[in-house]
């Protein structure tokens, strides 16, 4: 079963932390780049995430309408059915989901889940993110409590986000304090204190320590990964746990150095969020395409082009190539590849 169970994607997510790597988690938007991230996790050898947002839900259902909801499940469909021809095992994330989205993005898809699993099937996503970084902490984490419940019954994982991603994605744009781009110890154990450490459902922490969505060049945004270790070892000696206690994940990633990357993830992240890098390289090949081939797709001069040139699967097959190598060097920087358990 090429989508994961809520058990394989529990154990995913357990070896990868035991294994001292991370499973990359690609935002896709279409058909192609949902094959596109098959085609480049299928060359690595790794499992992986594939996610939608809310922005990506809104296209997938057509751009000229407003049905998320549908455009998600539309998504999860396509992606289930497909996958089935790849050799890696993938779980089926919802991105990104602000306060004014949840009515009609997130817990319409917990409720169809409900039903699915209530017939005996597995639920249709594997998790779900709430992002509450934009409310109140208060009430970020009460939020989250009256949805633990709900995704424990269909065996699903909730992320949730504490402290703020700059940046903007999808149209969800912070403008806080840099105070704000570093979550706090304290933060974290309030959200401890309420959501537990497992036994009331599984969750799994967006920590802020810089990070910014968006494009940035290396060395622009100052990441503290070391954060994440320090936050580690101060919920480990308050509430008498093992070391990294907490399943954590990278946000707001483009740009950063392999380095970072690397400290990130031994301090505790299992996931990191691919999107801008993956549009850029889909994009980049698609404008070296048109460019290289410009008699070929434009009528010029009173000529009539070359019909396979502009045939949409000719660029669109090079463009899902170049995006797949970029999904490639994901699982190198993140240590996913080769480490397959299908």
């Amino acid at each position: 079963m090429p989508v994961a169970t809520p058990e394989q994607y529990a154990e995913m997510l357990d070896r990868a932390k035991a294994g001292g790597f991370a499973y990359p988690a690609f935002n896709a938007s279409s058909s192609q780049s949902i094959n596109a991230i098959l085609q480049g996790l299928t060359e690595a050898g790794s499992d992986g995430i594939i996610q939608v947002t809310t922005g990506g839900a809104d296209y997938f259902a057509g751009h000229t309408v407003k049905a998320r909801a549908t455009g998600a499940l539309a998504f999860a469909r396509f992606a289930t059915e497909v996958a089935k021809s790849y050799p890696v095992t993938i779980a089926l994330h919802t991105d990104h989901c602000p306060k004014p989205a949840l009515e009609d993005f997130v817990l319409p898809l917990i409720a169809e889940s409900e039903k699915v699993v209530a017939d005996g099937g597995n639920p249709i996503f594997q998790s779900h993110m709430w992002d509450g970084s934009a409310v109140p902490l208060d009430e970020n984490i009460d939020i989250a409590k009256e949805l633990l419940p709900r995704m424990k019954a269909i065996r699903a994982i909730l992320e949730v986000e504490i402290g703020v991603v700059g940046g903007e994605e999808d149209g969800v744009q912070h403008e806080g304090s840099n105070e704000a781009l570093y979550t706090t110890t304290a933060d974290v154990a309030k959200a401890v204190e309420a959501l537990g450490l497992g036994e009331q459902g599984r969750w799994i922490a967006a920590l802020t320590f810089g990070n910014v969505h968006g494009v940035y060049k290396p060395g622009n945004v100052k990441l503290r990964p070391e954060l994440l270790g320090e936050i580690q070892e101060g919920i480990a000696a308050q509430f008498g746990t093992g070391a990294k206690p907490l399943d954590l994940v990278f946000h707001g990633g483009s740009g950063s150095t392999d380095e970072e990357i690397a400290l990130a993830v031994r301090n505790g992240v299992v996931k990191m969020n691919i999107d801008t890098d993956t549009q850029y390289a889909f994009t980049r090949a698609v404008a070296g395409y048109m460019f290289q081939n410009y008699d070929g797709v434009l009528k010029v001069d009173g000529e009539v082009g070359n019909k396979k040139a502009y045939d949409p699967r000719a660029w669109g097959k090079v463009a899902e190539s170049a995006m797949a190598a970029r999904v490639v060097q994901a699982t190198q920087q993140l240590g996913s590849h080769g480490q397959s358990q299908s």
